[in-house]
């Protein structure tokens, strides 16, 4: 018999997605269709690395950074801690949820839900603490206004981001994620369908 597992889809449909301010959105163009006469349905379509769920390779501030392809598979994949929070993340916070991830057994990835900005503070904890990957729910995570200086952090310390997802109505604690990106040869930054599972 399976063993009984809860499944949590957290990743944003492609073509409705939320977009980074001055990004493309996705667009997706029909090339053949069934309806006109077509032997199938064949698409095509075009999107910024980074829209909807994503995830961020050092490559992406950068210049000599690890691309998505040179990155294990183990940075995406993995128990991990999901966490709620409510504006900016500070250093005790950070801090504060690496103690609760330990306790858990999942300190190596880190999910925040709710509408949180990490800190450039926080950022140097959490790549201090040799973190895999963090994770939000906004379109990038630091300041919307300012995300340069919290991404150096995170990616000088290969700490994958993964921005985007969605943790709505998602209790706290450990889960399995699986947030593996497409295997795009030498790019920043890819999209990807995250999920969690919990027995």
């Amino acid at each position: 018999m399976d063993t009984a597992y809860t499944f949590f889809d957290i990743s944003q449909e492609v073509f409705s997605c939320r977009v980074y301010p001055g990004d493309a959105s996705p667009v997706m163009t029909p090339q053949m269709r069934m309806g006109d006469g077509a032997i199938c349905n064949l698409s095509d379509f075009s999107m910024c690395a980074h829209n909807g769920t994503h995830v961020d390779a050092p490559f992406h501030f950068y210049r000599d950074g690890k691309t998505i392809d040179q990155l294990p598979l183990s940075h995406y994949a993995g128990d991990c801690y999901l966490v709620r929070h409510e504006g900016e993340v500070s250093a005790a916070d950070a801090a504060a949820i690496l103690r609760r991830a330990e306790a858990a057994g999942a300190p190596r990835r880190i999910l925040i839900a709710g509408r949180a900005t990490v800190t450039e503070a926080a950022a140097r904890v959490f790549a201090e603490a040799g973190i895999l990957l963090l994770g939000n729910e906004s379109q990038t995570v630091g300041p919307e206004d300012a995300p340069m200086q919290v991404h150096l952090i995170l990616l000088g310390a290969e700490v994958i981001l993964l921005e985007g997802v969605v943790l709505t109505g998602i209790p706290e604690g450990r889960y399995f994620l699986n947030a593996a990106p497409l295997q795009l040869g030498g790019i920043d930054g890819a999209p990807c369908r995250a999920w969690l599972m919990r027995l």
